[in-house]
């Protein structure tokens, strides 16, 4: 029902007029090859159209007829529509975002609307499509096509009615309740319960959990599985490379390339780790390390920028400068940072946001360490996408669609934030067909004299700096850790982010700026886990308060606001002296900052983690919502990673092995 006082909505269609209907003969292009020879009469359309549909409210109708005019539509190349421009004979359907996922469009149209007339109206907007062909199409033929067309992670089919009201009360949250009964569940009805909440948690860390909060003498709340089952997740905490290998067996010869590496790799740990190499756990992490580490061992590494934060591949340089040509070069200490992001699930469901946050999640790390990026490099790999409709598997994206709507989301972030690829290879194999491969790597460079790097102490302020918390993104750390079946593309809608290049474009403005990176003690960027790690992560000891974090909309609960990771946002360290200096330049920007914890511990002196059920003395992580506290963990068992993790690896000879052998 419509809210007293507020403005009826106001609708517009946008086309583009033809020779600029690009986007639309190319769909129908594509619609005719992929579905064509299934559904003919998809082949034999007359005519393919794609609108933009804007629904406002907020606004008068003068002002409206003046974004229409100034925002909605370039009167060069579109056809505006106040009316519904369908034909009666013609197919229409449309296709609009989720609730929940971040809508770059209307965001954009709101703030350039409020720009124009000096009000911020609320936009909704939708694609419609009208089929306009000599035969109506048959109802098996555009539900195909609506399959092709409308990916239920991200969109959904839009209602053609206009609605009496845009704005929408939303329903008070309840608590976060308690998990009753935790510590007394056994192995199966603990298995039940992360199947009832989703999590991603295996029995052994939940009976990790139980025995825990059985020691603490009460049930853990649903938050703290649900911030445990983020943190501890493989990606977040690597657990799967972790695991200790307790024997490696190798069914080779003894003189093997594998055999021999092996036996290097053990080299490498006694002279490392020297006489407590035994002690250390034998991990597929310390095998891909223990060579940086032998380096580092025999001072080879001195150029290795080292430090708490945990960001990206940092290496100092020297970087040389001639103000003019023919005078000597000016040498200056910078650091130079590496990061690659891999975004395979992601992308493999939801394409566009997935290789787009694939880019923007790359940019971050880097980025939070104070460094301003300045090339990238994409590599991707996928299944044969002249593959035809019926080679789809089921539960599957087409990998044609895959193909190109990641490319797309790749290009549209890296155009709208500045950033040029300077190499880009996509790799076809039968192997990419179960998911999809999705990397991309950036380069980033800042004078070492602006990075300022100090452990927190207590009574120093956490602020979060850019983009506002929503339902995006929720579950990410723990869906890309997670075993995913057919039903994954309909289930895992909140995983996947909308990226949102302009704000993190003003995020790296900000940091460009050697007054703002003076204030910051230590930064940490917001991806997998959202506050709970990006905050969490900062200091031993916090106190959180949710309700401080900005939101995108009304409704969301304490869980929600912990692990959300809505992206475009940097954690960020500062003394209490310094915050209101930090939220002017960010303001300047056109970006909100705000204190949302406060630090309650700086660095321990011991980092060694005893019996985690033992935690007197140990910092905690807590969190508030709504005056309770719905977090409260120690670190000591935060950092216990969840129940130690052991395996037997053996290696059986292969057709490749043998051939290696040989």
């Amino acid at each position: 029902m419509p809210n007293s006082g507020h403005t009826p909505a106001l609708r517009v269609f946008v086309e583009k007029r033809a020779g600029f209907d690009i986007e639309a003969r190319l769909l129908q292009s594509d619609i005719a090859g992929f579905l064509g020879a299934r559904y003919p009469s998809l082949a034999g359309l007359r005519r393919f159209r794609v609108l933009q549909r804007y629904d406002v409210a907020k606004l008068s109708q003068e002002q409206f007829r003046a974004a229409v005019d100034l925002v909605f539509s370039e009167p060069q190349c579109d056809a505006v529509f106040y009316d519904d421009p369908a034909p009666p004979d013609g197919a229409v359907f449309g296709l609009e975002y989720i609730p929940g996922q971040y809508n770059q469009r209307s965001d954009s149209a709101e703030q350039c609307v409020e720009l124009a007339v000096g009000i911020r109206p609320v936009v909704h907007t939708a694609r419609i499509f009208i089929l306009e062909s000599d035969e109506p199409v048959p109802g098996d033929a555009l539900q195909a096509l609506k399959r092709y067309l409308i990916n239920p992670v991200d969109s959904r089919e839009a209602a053609l009615d206009l609605p009496a009201d845009l704005e929408f009360a939303a329903p008070e949250p309840e608590d976060v309740p308690e998990v009753s009964g935790f510590t007394a569940m056994d192995a199966p009805e603990l298995a039940a319960l992360a199947g009832r909440h989703g999590l991603a948690m295996s029995v052994e860390d939940l009976l990790f959990c139980r025995d825990h909060f059985r020691s603490c003498g009460r049930d853990p709340g649903l938050a703290e599985l649900r911030v445990l089952d983020t943190y501890w997740s493989d990606h977040c905490r690597h657990t799967t490379f972790s695991t200790a290998l307790e024997t490696i067996t190798v069914d080779l010869p003894a003189d093997a390339p594998l055999n021999r590496a092996l036996a290097l790799y053990e080299e490498a740990r006694r002279e490392v780790y020297g006489e407590g190499a035994e002690q250390r756990k034998r991990t597929l992490m310390d095998i891909a390390t223990i060579g940086a580490k032998v380096l580092k061992k025999r001072g080879l590494l001195e150029d290795l920028d080292e430090s708490a934060e945990i960001n990206a591949c940092s290496v100092k340089i020297r970087a040389e400068f001639r103000d003019a040509p023919g005078q000597a070069p000016v040498a200056e200490p910078w650091l130079l940072l590496f990061k690659n992001e891999t975004h395979n699930h992601p992308t493999e469901i939801e394409p566009f946001g997935g290789a787009a946050t694939c880019l923007g999640g790359a940019i971050r790390d880097p980025l939070s360490g104070r460094a301003f990026v300045r090339q990238a490099m994409r590599i991707s790999g996928g299944a044969d996408p002249r593959s035809s409709l019926a080679d789809t598997l089921p539960g599957k994206l087409p990998q044609l669609k895959i193909a190109r709507e990641a490319a797309a989301g790749y290009s549209s972030y890296g155009n709208q934030i500045g950033l040029a690829t300077g190499q880009v290879s996509e790799f076809y194999h039968p192997g990419f067909l179960a998911k999809r491969f999705e990397l991309g790597a950036v380069i980033a460079a800042v004078p070492q004299a602006w990075v300022r790097r100090e452990e927190p102490a207590a009574g120093d302020l956490a602020l979060l700096i850019g983009g506002k918390t929503g339902r995006d993104g929720i579950g990410g750390a723990t869906g890309s850790s997670r075993a995913h079946t057919g039903e994954s593309v309909e289930a895992a809608g909140a995983e996947v982010q909308k990226g949102n290049a302009v704000e993190e474009r003003k995020l790296q403005r900000l940091f460009r700026n050697s007054e703002v990176t003076a204030l910051i003690k230590r930064c940490n960027d917001f991806g997998a886990g959202g506050v709970a790690v990006a905050v969490g992560e900062l200091a031993p000891g916090l106190d959180i308060a949710l309700d401080a974090v900005p939101k995108k909309y009304a409704g969301l609960d304490g869980i929600e606001l912990a692990i959300s990771e809505s992206q475009e946002r940097m954690a960020v360290v500062a003394a209490p002296s310094d915050a209101d200096a930090l939220i002017r330049h960010a303001a300047a920007e056109n970006l909100e900052a705000t204190v949302i914890a406060v630090v309650t511990a700086g660095a321990a002196k011991d980092e060694t983690i005893p019996d985690p059920a033992d935690a007197r003395g140990s910092p905690r992580l807590r969190m508030s919502w709504r005056g309770k506290t719905i977090v409260d963990l120690p670190r000591r068992f935060l950092n216990a990673n969840g129940a130690p993790r052991s395996a037997a690896a053996v290696i059986r000879a292969g057709a490749g092995a043998a051939r290696d052998a040989a």
